[in-house]
């Protein structure tokens, strides 16, 4: 059978592209996400792929039109996509969550697909504290303060009108609990902690005393597990809710001896929400309180039907992969995928030649007698001072038109350029350089400076902003061309495989041509009146 797989780069979608390659009814998978993956990296390679929008920047017509060509002979459809940031804005939060799963309805219905499993949640079930076990049946009508909570709720009514209009396409939800895997640690902090809280001192030893919010209780299941219940539930072509969650309930004294040394401190929930709010608020903390909220009302769910119906039960406690996910925080694993990208891009693939960040100069420090260090030194600085600029300007553009048609282009350049700084600041040390600090620090303050220009707006984005950006990204990237080409012409002094460079200087030139499409995307709608970037 042929198994599409829609949001296949997250945590879950990575984790089901393994599950599939398992089992032996699956003859191919197609992947389809927003932002394509490393596609020779595993477990990416062992899919098809292909770049759909199902909502985020496209209409309903366009949406459901290429996703209908895309899911011509596929058996089974599930369905992952998801969009949890940015907070603050609802409207592209509903249109490709809620909008999203109705296209992705539409056309597995279009296309004759026969199974369409779909990413529901405990978050999608009404309030229900204590710890009576709920089974499918529990009212899903959301937690009202919980943006998230209420959007699920939503997609379930979209399901449940599928089911009604297409009888013959058989609609499965799962509700899983709370999704942990080591490889997804980089990914939570992004989504739910933020950069500002430093996960990293996990690596040097546990706090003493754990605050937590009295009476938290948690429900966990490790990527694996789940990924197996929707393969599962693909194949066996069941229809209906099932909740996928480990056996295991995390409470207080539980979190405090997974996270810390079994000490804690239970504080009031209205207390833990206002500092939440607070951080929120301040930038310090990237999930809102309607996150506690949620966590705090959602139920104990029972997960016997899955067993029944499925076939399945967990291989992993919610504490086991709990512990896990603290520990790839720690450490900023990820994977070759845009959302699950390590935290630290030494670990992440250099998209060039096999090329991985850290490999550097080569097996000897210094350069050959010809070579003078000092200039050399001088010229690889400035250029990592213009990559540490460069990478938070494209970073942020990435960010801030996540709801534009050229996302995908502004995000696969941001992770490119990303490893690349770093391979340069690996290529200096190995060949015992000076990097100049002051000077990438200075980039990175001015480059932040720089954000306070409004463009003649003084609230809300300008559409010249985009113009603007992209003349300054384009310049950036032929200067940084011309610096790929010189190391290449004198790589053989460096002890470096030109080779490298040459690569380095095609994928520049290849992220030339794709700004070059975004600015004509941009300069087309900058200067007309009531004109969106995102129609």
């Amino acid at each position: 059978m042929r198994v599409a797989v829609i949001g296949a780069t997250g945590n879950v979608g990575t984790a089901v592209l393994s599950a599939l390659a398992q089992r032996p009814e699956v003859s191919s998978v197609l992947g389809i996400a927003r932002r394509l993956p490393v596609a020779a990296s595993h477990p990416y390679s062992s899919a098809e792929w292909a770049s759909i929008d199902v909502g985020a920047a496209s209409t309903a017509q366009d949406a459901v039109q290429e996703l209908t060509e895309a899911l011509h002979g596929a058996d089974a459809v599930i369905h992952l996509a998801w969009l949890i940031q940015p907070n603050d804005r609802r409207d592209l939060l509903r249109r490709v969550n809620v909008e999203g799963t109705a296209h992705v309805g539409a056309a597995a219905a279009a296309a004759g697909v026969r199974t369409l499993v779909v990413a529901s949640s405990v978050g999608a079930y009404s309030r229900s504290p204590g710890h009576t076990p709920r089974d499918e049946s529990w009212p899903t009508g959301g937690v009202r303060t919980s943006h998230y909570s209420v959007d699920k709720a939503a997609q379930e009514e979209v399901l449940d009108e599928l089911a009604a209009h297409h009888p013959d396409l058989t609609v499965t939800r799962l509700r899983p609990a709370l999704i942990f895997q080591g490889a997804a640690g980089s990914e939570i902090q992004r989504y739910f902690l933020g950069r500002w809280v430093p996960v990293q001192l996990l690596r040097a030893g546990r706090p003493p005393l754990v605050p937590l919010p009295k009476g938290l209780r948690i429900q966990a299941v490790h990527a694996e597990d789940v990924a197996a219940a929707y393969a599962a539930a693909a194949i066996r072509n069941v229809p209906g809710a099932f909740n996928i969650c480990a056996d295991d309930v995390l409470e207080v004294p539980d979190l405090a001896r997974l996270v810390g040394h079994g000490r804690s401190m239970e504080l009031p929930v209205p207390l833990v929400r206002t500092a939440l709010a607070a951080g929120h608020r301040a930038g310090l903390v990237a999930a809102d309180p309607g996150w506690l909220d949620m966590g705090m009302n959602a139920p104990v769910m029972d997960n016997a039907r899955a067993a029944q119906e499925l076939g399945w039960r967990p291989r992993h406690s919610a504490a086991d992969a709990l512990a896990e996910l603290l520990e790839g925080m720690a450490e900023g694993q990820g994977t070759g995928s845009v959302p699950m990208r390590p935290r630290d891009s030494r670990r992440a693939p250099l998209p060039v030649g096999g090329i991985t960040a850290g490999e550097g100069g080569g097996s000897r420090a210094g350069t050959s007698e010809r070579i003078d260090d000092g200039l050399l030194g001088l010229y690889l600085s400035d250029h990592l001072t213009g990559a540490t600029a460069g990478a938070a300007r494209i970073d942020r553009m990435a960010a801030d038109f996540v709801d534009t048609p050229v996302h995908p282009a502004l995000s696969t350049i941001a992770e490119q350029i990303r490893a690349e700084r770093r391979f340069l600041q690996q290529l200096i040390d190995d060949l015992g350089l000076r990097r100049r600090p002051h000077r990438q620090a200075a980039a990175w303050l001015g480059e932040h400076v720089g954000r306070l220009k409004n463009n003649g707006r003084i609230a809300g984005r300008s559409p010249m902003t985009m113009v603007l950006e992209t003349e300054l990204m384009r310049s950036a990237v032929i200067g940084k061309r011309g610096g790929w080409q010189t190391l290449a012409d004198n790589a053989e002094d460096l002890g470096v495989d030109a080779a490298r460079f040459r690569d380095l200087a095609e994928q520049a030139m290849r992220q030339h041509h794709q700004l070059d499409e975004v600015h004509a995307y941009a300069r087309r709608r900058a200067f007309r009146q009531e004109q969106s970037l995102s129609g």
